[in-house]
């Protein structure tokens, strides 16, 4: 799958008729419907109903829904490298990981970074940066809290009836691969790179900047209404042995001061070095 699938296959959903679709696209459409069925392919099942007028299936619903978001995405990545500054983020829980993995890794300022755009740049899982003089150790990732009712796979055979069904109930679920992906924690090797590179520095640095909190700030922020996890053991475990003077994170869908160090983040911005 490629933006380019799912250019094509919006053009189709919003037009319902692939000779117009075509047309505006200026391509075949002999093209374009090669197109929508490399993307039926990569999803293994049909997105579109051709009899007995062309229609949108339940995972075509779903797939235009994605990528209306990847659509609205690329304007914000575009307006963003527009802006007179460098934009640097982590990950959270809820990015395209399948697209994320395409851009390629580099090395940048001490860590390991992909560069979205020119001056839009992700900081990948567990590297420590020197940004103007000052020390940064990255960790992005966390566990979705809205999964209680399952993560639905889209190649089940009865994925549409469970969506429905689901969605009638009002249930809190996600769909593999296109509103969850496992990727939103991090796996063992990433781990394992995390802590090399607090080895290498010996546990000192100037910020941590993360999406999700230690188990011990998870406590105070949702008296006990947020679980445990690896991730946020792990985070527990570098609160524990690190010297820091500010730690940085979102995920919680509030503006706070924890305390003298910790620092929740939200609709916020604020200036560190």
């Amino acid at each position: 799958m490629n933006f380019l699938h799912l250019k094509y296959f919006l053009m189709v959903a919003e037009e319902l008729n692939i000779t117009r679709a075509a047309e505006r696209l200026y391509i075949s459409q002999q093209t374009l419907s090669n197109h929508i069925h490399r993307l039926e392919q990569h999803y293994g099942c049909p997105l579109l109903y051709r009899k007995p007028t062309l229609s949108l299936t339940c995972a075509g619903e779903f797939v235009l829904s994605f990528a209306q978001v990847v659509r609205k995405e690329e304007r914000n990545l575009d307006w963003l490298e527009d802006l007179p500054f460098t934009t640097l983020f982590i990950s959270g829980n809820h990015e395209n990981f399948d697209l994320l993995r395409k851009y390629p890794t580099e090395e940048w300022n001490g860590g390991k970074i992909q560069r979205i755009r020119p001056h839009v740049i992700h900081l990948m899982r567990g590297q420590v940066f020197d940004l103007q003089g000052y020390s940064f150790f990255t960790m992005g990732g966390a566990r979705s809290h809205d999964i209680e009712n399952g993560v639905l796979n889209p190649k089940a055979p009865d994925f549409e009836e469970q969506y429905w069904a689901l969605r009638r109930m009002g249930a809190r679920f996600r769909v593999n691969h296109h509103s969850w992906w496992k990727q939103e924690l991090p796996d063992k090797s990433e781990y394992e790179e995390a802590r090399h590179s607090l080895e290498s520095i010996h546990y000192e640095m100037d910020y941590v900047i993360t999406h999700c909190a230690p188990n011990s700030i998870v406590d105070i922020l949702g008296n006990g209404g947020y679980v445990h996890d690896h991730l946020t053991g792990f985070l527990e475990e570098v609160k524990e042995r690190a010297k820091f003077h500010y730690w940085l994170f979102g995920h919680y869908h509030d503006n706070k001061i924890i305390d003298d160090r910790f620092v929740l983040l939200w609709k916020q911005m604020v200036q560190v070095v």
